[in-house]
């Protein structure tokens, strides 16, 4: 089946970015959301995209991950209301894990209006962000650097396992209908693993768009977190999983 001109170009941006929103497209091609939900629905049923809440995913961001500067880009309002909602939540003077993502970097900035924060992150940027503060303690775990400033590898492991902080604040690549967190890298899965055993209290902080996305490495069932934090109602699978397991939600 043939496409038309438009629902060409939004395949290619699909391709291109990952992932695109109704209001971008809409806002792009100057047409209603509703003329854009027809075509990505389209597309869609043709298996070229998947839906996702809000817009549409390439089908090949479910097998590797979206390049770095593209995902900073990706849902950035989104990841901007999720960050201040949860800085939101976090006291003065609290200890933090903060993990590997563009959405938790968007919560360290939203974290410079605090003070005497203790943050422990495997995450060059977030470290470099916070530690522009002179009241804030930051510790940054050692091992092997990731070009999009990760840090992962057994020591990074190890590092985590010394402490035991207040809260954890954490992002995830997917999460599957079945509630299980997904990532592409296993090592950062590991780090994330010791991140999460180790803190009182676990926030999640994931746009709609990793609902229903696929990703190779499991992290665990998402019963390990206390609060999601994200811009549009899960699938109702997804929602009944969260309050079976007394999870709290929260749509920002």
């Amino acid at each position: 089946m043939s496409l038309a001109p438009r629902q060409q170009s939004i395949l290619e941006r699909a391709r291109e970015q990952g992932y695109v929103s109704i209001d971008e497209l809409a806002q792009a091609f100057a047409v209603t959301p509703q003329t854009i939900r027809r075509d990505i629905n389209q597309l869609a049923d043709q298996g070229l995209l998947r839906r996702t809440h809000g817009g549409a995913a390439s089908v090949g961001s479910s097998i590797q991950n979206t390049a770095y500067a593209m995902r900073a880009g990706l849902m950035r309002d989104e990841k901007q209301r999720i960050a201040e909602a949860i800085a939101a939540q976090i006291p003065d003077h609290a200890s933090l894990f903060i993990n590997i993502g563009t959405t938790t970097e968007a919560i360290a900035r939203a974290l410079l209006n605090h003070s005497g924060l203790k943050v422990i992150t495997n995450n060059l940027h977030v470290a470099a962000l916070l530690s522009a503060k002179a009241d804030f303690e930051v510790l940054l775990a050692g091992g092997t650097v990731r070009s999009d400033g990760g840090v992962v590898g057994q020591a990074a492991v190890d590092f985590i396992r010394q402490f035991k902080v207040d809260f954890a604040l954490v992002g995830i690549s997917g999460i599957d209908e079945d509630g299980s967190l997904l990532d592409f890298d296993y090592q950062e899965v590991r780090v994330s693993q010791a991140i999460i055993d180790n803190a009182r209290q676990v926030f999640l902080a994931a746009d709609s768009s990793k609902f229903g996305r696929n990703a190779v490495v499991r992290l665990g069932p998402i019963s390990l977190v206390d609060k999601v934090f994200t811009d549009h109602a899960p699938s109702a699978a997804i929602s009944r999983l969260l309050h079976e397991q007394k999870i709290q939600l929260e749509l920002h």
